[in-house]
C-alpha cells in the first residue's frame, strides 16, 4: 500500500464562517508538487470540485495515480519541475479537511448536521490561510475547475492582490436553475432515503440507494447527450447479465451508472455531500458588486477582481456549466484589466471533458503557463 502525502494544516481558531458560526480547531488536507523556490513566487494552487481529495497526481511520498494524474507532474502541462503546485481538499469535505463528518472537539461528538451552514467562501478562505501558512505571499497561479473554480473566484474577491495569474477551468460566476435543479434532486434522493436517518446514520444504516442515486444524476449531467450515444447507444445486455427483478437494469447504459454508483457511495459521506452541493447553490458572485438594496451584477462583481493574466476554458457540450458562463467569466476578467485568453472547447464529453480530454486542456494550460 502507498504511503500517505496528506498533509494537515490548523486553521485559525476559532475560525469564522461566512453565514454564521465559527469552527474550533479545523483544519484542512493538502498535498504538494515540486519545489518552492528561494522568492516564493512560484506557487500553484489548485481548488477542486466537489469530489476529489488533494491527490492530485502521485508524487514522491505515494506513487498511486491521483485524479488529475496525466495533467500534474514532472514535465506535465502543469509542471512540477517549474512550479511548486498545492491542491487542497475542500473544507466541509470528508478526504481529510473538517467536515460534518469529523469530530467536534467541543463536544467530542461527529458534527453531522450540527455543522455550520457551508459557504464557498468558507473554503476559500481557508484555502487562503493554507498558502499564507506555507509562506507565499502571492500565488503564481490559481487554478480552480467546476465547484472549485467557483471557491476561486471567492478566493480572488476576497483577497485582492494575492494572485498573479488565474485559471478557470468548466465553473461559473453564479448557480443556475438548471444546475441547482439536479443538484436539489441530488439532495432529495439522499434525505428521502430512510436511512439518511436527518444525517444520524452509521456504517450499518447507511442510506446507499439515496447516494446511488445521487451519484447517477451526477454522471448524466457530468457528461453529454452525444458521448452517451456514441459510448452506449441503445446497447442491451446479455440475459445474464440483467438484474432479475422487475424493471431491472436491461441496457448497457443503466449497467454502467449502476457500476458508476457502486464505486462512489461508500466513498464519500452523505452528509458532506449536502452540506458542499448546497453551498455551490448558493455561491453567487454578484453579492460581491456593491450595489445598493442587494441588486448586484456578475459583470460588475468580476470587474473587481485584480489578476494580471487568465485562462479561461470552457466546453461547448456543457449543459452543468454552459459555456455561455465561461465566456461570461472571460468578459467580466477583461473588463477588471486582466489579458485573458478565452479557450471554448468542442470536447465530447460534457462537464468532465477536464478530466480526460488531457490533450485539448493540457495543451490550453501549458501555452498559459508558459507565458507567466
Amino acid at each position: 500500500m502507498a504511503a500517505d502525502a496528506t498533509q494537515y494544516f490548523a486553521l485559525s481558531s476559532p475560525f469564522a464562517m461566512k453565514r454564521g458560526g465559527a469552527l474550533t480547531g479545523a483544519r484542512v488536507a493538502y498535498e504538494t508538487w515540486g519545489t518552492l523556490n528561494a522568492a516564493r513566487d512560484n506557487a500553484v494552487l489548485i481548488l477542486t470540485g466537489l469530489s476529489p481529495g488533494a491527490h492530485a497526481a502521485a508524487n514522491a511520498v505515494d506513487p498511486s495515480p491521483g485524479w488529475w494524474e496525466e495533467m500534474l507532474g514532472p514535465g506535465k502541462p502543469i509542471d512540477s519541475n517549474r512550479w511548486f503546485v498545492i491542491c487542497v481538499n475542500s473544507l466541509g469535505s470528508c478526504k481529510g479537511s473538517t467536515g460534518p463528518a469529523s469530530i467536534d472537539p467541543t463536544t467530542g461528538k461527529v458534527y453531522k448536521l450540527t455543522f455550520p451552514e457551508l459557504a464557498l467562501e468558507d473554503a476559500a478562505n481557508a484555502a487562503f490561510e493554507l498558502v499564507r501558512g506555507l509562506g507565499i505571499e502571492r500565488l503564481a497561479c490559481l487554478l480552480g475547475n467546476s465547484m472549485g473554480g467557483m471557491s476561486a473566484l471567492g478566493y480572488l474577491l476576497l483577497h485582492p492582490g494575492s494572485v498573479r495569474a488565474h485559471i478557470s477551468i468548466s465553473t461559473a460566476p453564479q448557480a443556475q436553475p438548471f444546475a441547482i435543479a439536479i443538484r436539489s434532486l441530488q439532495r432529495e434522493a439522499i434525505r428521502l432515503d430512510p436511512n439518511w436517518n436527518e444525517g444520524n446514520y452509521d456504517a450499518a444504516h447507511y442510506p446507499e440507494t439515496g447516494m446511488s442515486i445521487a451519484r447517477k444524476l451526477g454522471v448524466i449531467t457530468y457528461r453529454s447527450a452525444m458521448e452517451w450515444v456514441g459510448r452506449f447507444a441503445r446497447i442491451r445486455l446479455d440475459h445474464d447479465q440483467r438484474e432479475d427483478e422487475p424493471f431491472g437494469a436491461e441496457f448497457a447504459v443503466e449497467s454502467y451508472l449502476v457500476g458508476h454508483a457502486k464505486k462512489f457511495v461508500r466513498s464519500f459521506d452523505p452528509n458532506c455531500y449536502l452540506y458542499l452541493s448546497r453551498a455551490s447553490d448558493w455561491f453567487d458572485i454578484a453579492e460581491y458588486d456593491p450595489q445598493p438594496h442587494g441588486h448586484g451584477h456578475v459583470a460588475a462583481a468580476l470587474a473587481r477582481i485584480d489578476v494580471e493574466r487568465a485562462l479561461v476554458i470552457g466546453v461547448s457540450t456543457d449543459i452543468l456549466f454552459p459555456l455561455s458562463q465561461q465566456q461570461e467569466i472571460a468578459d467580466g476578467l477583461r473588463v477588471a484589466g486582466a489579458n485573458v485568453d478565452f479557450v471554448p472547447l468542442d470536447s465530447p464529453q460534457g462537464h468532465d471533458a477536464f478530466l480526460v480530454d488531457i490533450p485539448r486542456f493540457g495543451a490550453a494550460i501549458a501555452r498559459f503557463l508558459a507565458k507567466l
